[in-house]
C-alpha cells in the first residue's frame, strides 16, 4: 500500500514536468514562427524598396538621355535655319535651360480592399476597411531588354540663348537673328544675346 502511494507522488512530479515542458516547446515555436515572418515581411519590403529604385534610376537616366538629346537637337537646328539666312555666315548656338526635362513614367495601378467586422462583448459591431494601392512602372520589352513605358516629357524651360554669328556686325542680320530664336523659343528678345563670331 505505502509502495502505491510513493508511485503515485512521484508520478504527479513527471507529468508536471511533462506538461511543463510541452509549454515550453510551444512557447518556443510561437517565437520561433514569429521570428520567420518577419524576416520573410522584411525581405519583401527590401525588394520592394530595391524594385521602386531601379525604376527611379531607369526614369533617371531616360531623362538625363532625353535632356542631352533634345537639347543638342535644337541647337542644332537652330544653328542650321540661321546658317540659311542671307549675310549670317557660321553660327554657333547656345540655349540655357532653368532645369533638365522630367520623364513621368507609366504606371500599372493595382487597387485592393478588405473588409472586418469585429463584435465586442456588448454586441456592437465595429467595421474595418482597409485599402491598399500598389504603383509599380510598367515597362516593355524591347530587344529582350526592359524598357520603362513613358506617358509624358516635361521639356525644361529655356532661360536664354546666346548666338555667335560671323555676319552679326550687321544691323540687319543680329535683328533676324533675334528674330527667329524668339520665334523658335519664345524667349523675350532681351534674353537673346547675339556677337559677331571672330574670324579666323
Amino acid at each position: 500500500m505505502f509502495k502505491d502511494l510513493f508511485k503515485k507522488k512521484e508520478e504527479q512530479p513527471d507529468q508536471k514536468r511533462k506538461i511543463e515542458n510541452i509549454v515550453v516547446f510551444i512557447i518556443i515555436l510561437i517565437v520561433t514562427v514569429l521570428i520567420i515572418n518577419n524576416m520573410w515581411s522584411s525581405n519583401e519590403n527590401k525588394e520592394k524598396d530595391n524594385n521602386s529604385d531601379n525604376s527611379k534610376v531607369l526614369a533617371n537616366a531616360i531623362s538625363d538621355e532625353t535632356t542631352t538629346s533634345e537639347q543638342e537637337n535644337l541647337e542644332k537646328s537652330l544653328e542650321d535655319i540661321l546658317e540659311s539666312i542671307e549675310g549670317v555666315g557660321k553660327v554657333k548656338v547656345l540655349i540655357k535651360y532653368s532645369e533638365s526635362s522630367t520623364v513621368v513614367a507609366m504606371y500599372n495601378e493595382t487597387n485592393s480592399e478588405s473588409n472586418s467586422q469585429e463584435a465586442d462583448e456588448e454586441g456592437v459591431t465595429k467595421s474595418t476597411i482597409e485599402s491598399e494601392t500598389k504603383k509599380e512602372i510598367a515597362y516593355s520589352e524591347e530587344g529582350g531588354t526592359s524598357k520603362p513605358i513613358t506617358e509624358k516629357v516635361i521639356m525644361p524651360v529655356i532661360e536664354g540663348a546666346i548666338v555667335s554669328a560671323q555676319g552679326a556686325s550687321n544691323a540687319n542680320v543680329k535683328s533676324s537673328i533675334v528674330s527667329a530664336i524668339e520665334a523658335i523659343t519664345g524667349l523675350a528678345v532681351h534674353k537673346i544675346q547675339v556677337f559677331e563670331m571672330k574670324s579666323n
